[in-house]
């Protein structure tokens, strides 16, 4: 067995795992908070108008999208963990830093869908103009986590 050094302590790989964690914890429960407010806000909105429940699923599906850059980025993390001495300390925290800038714009984009989803499909239920005001907000909550997945993948590569 090689002699562990310090750019490869035994505990680097502990940041790495940490970090691949983080980015499907963090955006699953911003996918999850979504997903659950906008679908509160469908339940309602279907009562009144129930031809409009197809069109309201598009909260949901992008909320669904969140979890998916926090999936590729855990994925890439994980794929990318050695055995102690030949994972640095710096790539730990590299892909701790990938993962939390993954999950946590996950979950803020989350908390921003399932809130902006809930009250755009009650009010376009009442005012079916407000539907494209509705789509165009929810992109810009969308591009959050989005931005957040250009970072993690950006410092992966470092």
């Amino acid at each position: 067995m090689s002699e562990l050094t310090e750019a490869g302590p035994v505990y680097g790989p502990f940041f790495g795992v940490m970090g691949a964690a983080s980015a499907i914890i963090f955006s699953a429960l911003g996918a999850a908070y979504g997903t659950a407010k906008s679908g509160t806000g469908i339940a309602a909105m279907s009562v009144m108008r129930p031809e409009l429940i197809m069109k309201s699923i598009i909260p949901v599906v992008m909320a669904g999208i969140i979890a998916i850059y926090g999936l590729v980025v855990a994925v890439l993390i994980a794929g990318g963990l050695e055995e102690a001495p030949k994972y640095t300390l710096y790539k730990g925290f590299v892909h701790l830093g990938a993962g939390l800038a993954v999950g946590f714009s996950g979950l803020a984009a989350g908390f921003a869908i399932g809130i902006v989803g809930d009250a755009g499909v009650r009010g376009t239920a009442q005012q079916p103009r407000l539907f494209v005001g509705m789509i165009l907000i929810l992109i810009f909550a969308e591009v959050l986590g989005l931005y957040g997945l250009i970072v993690a993948i950006y410092l992966y590569t470092k």
